[in-house]
């Protein structure tokens, strides 16, 4: 097939262009750059791999055949969205516009990257597919959360309205080589201050909780879903729950270090609780995660050591 992917320079679409040129499809990446980098594709050699650099909240043309769109063009996490509110919104609306409009050009299938932040701060533990969430549209965080909830809507209309072949992906955290060491998510975060022998930054008071996907179990997901017939939105994370004090022991233990923290308020709207429930993706797709925590962990200390 002939691939686009937006956002393909980021952390997990470039290791999706990775996957679908070893799988033998031809991948067009899109690409801004302002949260991804050409480092994440610098590797590829491979003739059928084009980069272009453009901003894909303008008008998108692909000359030639379009088999499938990958849509996952979007800053990720708080760090570049809170500094990015206006272009965040606007990927996720018109971004996701201008993508759907160009795979019904071409007669296209979609996937839409969403995200667990669709369910807010949740008032229910794991999050099923069928839960709403509990959202603040008006705190920092909206400018992400109601973006993606925008673009699961829109995404949802042009399967209904036009017909589109939609698939959507709820993606929890997901941690590997290739995250940005700064990009303010926890596992980075903690990982590089243990790594440089400094305090470990827990928010709150660490007892909030998260679960974690190592990339290659979510990209093996991602084609399971593009691959499927499923329209309907799909968690693909890792349901080992589990406290930010848990996490912090775990990498002190696989790095080697003795740590001390350094406790610092809890974000506006940070979410309690992230805790998939897989059910559909292990009935729909027979896909979970396989890679453990500590491995995982450990590969992704090993990317961050060369680059300290």
């Amino acid at each position: 097939m002939r691939i686009v992917i937006t956002g393909g320079a980021g952390f997990i679409g470039s290791h999706l262009a990775d996957r679908l040129l070893n799988d033998g499809h031809e991948v067009i990446c899109i690409d801004n750059l302002s949260t991804g980098s050409v480092a994440n594709i610098d590797h590829i050699r491979n003739p059928k791999f084009t980069f272009i650099h453009y901003d894909v909240t303008n008008f998108l043309f692909i000359d030639g055949q379009v088999d499938f769109i990958l849509h996952f063009a979007s800053p990720a996490s708080p760090i570049d969205y809170l500094k990015m509110p206006i272009q965040t919104l606007k990927v996720g609306s018109l971004g996701t516009h201008k993508a759907l409009g160009l795979a019904k050009a071409k007669n296209a299938g979609f996937l839409l990257a969403s995200t667990s932040e669709v369910y807010g701060d949740p008032l229910v533990n794991p999050q099923t597919e069928e839960y709403w969430g509990n959202v603040n549209p008006i705190g920092p965080r909206g400018v992400y959360d109601e973006a993606k909830r925008f673009a699961e809507a829109i995404t949802m209309a042009y399967h209904r309205f036009h017909g589109v072949n939609t698939r959507i992906v709820r993606i929890f955290n997901t941690y590997g080589p290739r995250m940005r060491m700064d990009d303010g998510r926890v596992v980075p975060t903690l990982l590089c201050q243990a790594l440089r022998g400094k305090k470990l930054s827990i928010f709150g008071d660490g007892r909030q909780t998260r679960s974690f996907c190592y990339i290659s179990d979510l990209i093996e997901g991602i084609i399971r879903v593009m691959h499927s017939n499923i329209h309907e939105p799909i968690n693909l994370g890792n349901p080992r729950e589990m406290t930010i004090m848990e996490l912090a022991d775990i990498i002190a233990q696989i790095t080697g270090t003795e740590y001390q923290m350094e406790y610092q308020p809890l974000p506006t709207d940070d979410p309690k609780m992230r805790h998939p429930n897989i059910s559909r993706a292990k009935k729909e797709l027979g896909w979970e995660p396989l890679v453990m925590l500590e491995q995982g962990l450990r590969n992704t200390a090993e990317y961050f050591k060369l680059r300290l």
